[in-house]
């Protein structure tokens, strides 16, 4: 727990910052998915080619996910591209994607709802950040989004709740905790944070990566309306409860480990992936490396008093942990 002493600022980015959202700001969510699926089922090229005019962007960066290569408008990449989703399995998951997040369900009502909202905040918080068009697609359980340069798209088929069969076949149950429509607004307003300030970095340096992870995290926190560590990392109650009783420990263990200065990519990753994370303790959550990340960068803006466009342009992690004197 942290101990305010006379003379810190308090300051948090979320001064002045919009409740609600008008009508005519929501975000409209292009059903790419939708249109595509028409297509898959029938092979009509009316429908291909309303694909073509409505969303060339989409092809694109699909293409490039999928097949790691431009369309280019050739036959014979939407000829791949129709085998490819009428796999049986894909092609039925496929369908019930579509039909869970139906437009006008409460799924959609709820998720356009809430990226309106955490949008109208990133803006008044990060004037300078661009919002894109908003899309829904299919990737057959791989990326959960996928970024062009003006456009940013779900693949719906990663977030269709923790007790999704075909989950079951193919995912951890530590993985399906982030499966959840709950997931999808969080994830969205995440990627295009990181569109944005991408990681400058060096991967095998474990305090860079969690400081700029902990600041994605916390610009989350002051962007989604209630959104928490917790929930943004899909933690339950007794994981973060271990993060918070055991936080003073895993830092000594980092620091005794000498992980945080030394360059071993080996052992910086493991701090950043969901699996329960057995090398520090048999009861420990994953992501550890994203929660002592968040609270050091939780301690430096009350210290500093910094703006979030401040901090994320404060590409000096040293610096960051320095200035937040954090000691757990």
């Amino acid at each position: 727990m942290f101990v305010f002493m006379a003379g810190f600022v308090f300051c948090e980015c979320r001064h002045n910052l919009p409740e609600t959202v008008n009508d005519f700001e929501m975000i409209s969510i292009n059903r790419f998915d939708s249109i595509l699926l028409r297509w898959i089922e029938t092979d009509d090229p009316a429908i291909l080619a309303q694909v073509k005019v409505r969303y060339p962007q989409m092809i694109e960066v699909l293409g490039k996910a999928l097949f790691k290569t431009s369309p280019a408008d050739s036959s014979a990449f939407f000829r791949n591209l129709i085998n490819y989703y009428s796999e049986p399995t894909l092609l039925a998951l496929y369908r019930d994607a579509v039909n869970f997040y139906s437009t006008g369900s409460p799924e959609i009502t709820g998720i356009t709802q809430e990226l309106s909202l955490g949008f109208k905040r990133m803006k008044t918080l990060l004037p300078a950040i661009r919002i894109p068009a908003i899309y829904m697609h299919i990737s057959g359980l791989q990326q959960n989004m996928i970024a062009g340069d003006s456009l940013l798209s779900c693949s719906i088929d990663k977030y269709m709740g923790y007790d999704y069969p075909l989950y079951e076949d193919f995912f951890y149950d530590h993985q399906r905790k982030s499966m959840t429509p709950e997931r999808i607004a969080k994830d969205y307003l995440n990627a295009r944070i990181k569109s944005e300030y991408p990681y400058t970095g060096k991967d095998n340096m474990l305090l860079e990566r969690m400081v700029y992870e902990g600041k994605i995290v916390y610009l989350l926190t002051q962007i989604g309306k209630n959104y928490t560590f917790q929930n943004i990392m899909s933690l339950t109650g007794d994981e973060y409860q271990w993060c918070r009783k055991y936080e003073s420990v895993l830092w000594s263990t980092i620091i005794e480990r000498k992980h945080l200065y030394t360059p071993d990519i080996a052992a910086t990753s493991k701090y950043f992936q969901p699996a329960p994370s057995t090398f520090i303790s048999a009861e420990a959550p994953g992501n550890l490396g994203y929660f002592i990340g968040y609270r050091i960068v939780e301690s430096y803006m009350k210290r500093t008093g910094s703006t979030c466009e401040e901090l994320m342009i404060n590409k000096d992690a040293q610096d960051v942990l320095q200035k937040s004197r954090y000691k757990p």
